[in-house]
């Protein structure tokens, strides 16, 4: 399905060797996407796949703290990754997590039910006039876990994305999330109120019309690089080439 699939063991063997000593990734090649874990729990991460693609990761996965783990795209994908705590699967996979769920399953058909922090991405295709990467930490969902993303072997800005602060300890109580007795997971306004100026929609659905509210600029405090609300663009996304990314969760822990 990658590009690196279609190139010959020894082919792959001089590019492996090539990037161990400091090369610049092939942008033509799959894009690698390292998970790390440094929260002091386990967090099961959740992906989702746009356009119909093959879910990457088998559409979620188990990461224990400190651990980590690669998955590879191919050029001109697209998808999110998100967090999901307080899980429990039997040995098919079926059960429920406390936050990010995505219908009782570890392997996601789905996205996750928010209140979730979003890793989105459009891995850009070399050659063509679509050649960057855009990526984005995004709350507009709302939050449960902090995260970050650092793209590394590709050119142009390349900065680094993320909201490395726990919102949960900060949450208005008319947005939080509390399992058993503690705050889980903080809510968009959105969610927690449906009202246009919240959303985007109706009256408000344009870039003129909805503007930042006082939730939104206190995410937007807290996590000045990651998405407040559905037109925070300018702030918000940001483009690299040719890259691979290292996500990592609870970031502030390293």
């Amino acid at each position: 399905m990658a590009a690196l699939q279609n190139i010959s063991s020894l082919h792959l063997l001089l590019l492996l060797a090539f990037f161990s000593f400091g090369g610049l990734k092939n942008t033509a090649s799959a894009t690698v996407f390292t998970f790390l874990n440094r929260c002091r729990y386990t967090v099961w991460p959740g992906t989702l796949s746009g356009d119909s693609s093959a879910a990457l990761g088998n559409g979620g996965f188990s990461l224990p703290p400190d651990g980590s783990t690669t998955i590879t795209a191919p050029p001109g994908w697209s998808g999110r990754f998100w967090p999901r705590t307080g899980c429990n699967f039997d040995e098919a996979g079926k059960g429920v997590c406390t936050t990010g769920d995505c219908g009782g399953s570890l392997n996601c058909q789905g996205g996750g039910t928010p209140p979730v922090s979003l890793a989105e991405f459009t891995i850009g295709v070399s050659g063509t006039s679509n050649e960057k990467d855009f990526y984005d930490v995004s709350l507009v969902d709302g939050y449960n876990v902090d995260l970050g993303i650092k793209p590394s072997g590709g050119t142009g800005n390349c900065e680094y994305a993320g909201c490395v602060t726990d919102l949960n300890g900060s949450c208005p109580a008319e947005l939080q999330v509390i399992d058993s007795g503690n705050v889980v997971a903080c809510k968009s306004a959105c969610a927690a109120f449906s009202a246009p100026e919240f959303c985007c929609t109706e009256t408000h659905s344009t870039p003129d019309t909805c503007v930042p509210t006082r939730y939104s600029e206190m995410f937007k405090t807290a996590c000045p690089t990651a998405y407040s609300y559905a037109y925070d663009d300018a702030s918000s996304t940001c483009t690299c080439t040719g890259a691979d990314y290292l996500i990592t969760f609870c970031p502030s822990a390293a």
